[in-house]
């Protein structure tokens, strides 16, 4: 605080607009909206190749399963 006072009032005042101005530089975000910031997260994901679209054999197993137990209890109460 002893530099602050020997310094005159008016480079004491741009030294703390100084400090302030690089305080709040910190808090800064990048995106203003949170749909930038989902766009962003998805374009990178996608860069990333997360999004890729692999084959998924899921969907026709549990069709089968599913056609087998409606055949098996068919012949069972047939």
């Amino acid at each position: 605080m002893e530099s602050i006072r020997r310094q005159n009032p008016q480079a004491a005042l741009m030294s703390l607009e100084a400090a302030a101005a690089s305080a709040r530089g910190g808090f800064a975000c990048l995106f203003s909206t949170a749909d930038e910031y989902e766009t962003a997260l998805i374009a990178e994901r996608r860069a990333q190749g997360r999004y890729t679209q692999g084959r998924s054999y899921w969907p026709v197993g549990l069709f089968l399963g599913c056609a087998l137990v409606v055949a098996g209890t068919v012949l069972l109460f047939a």
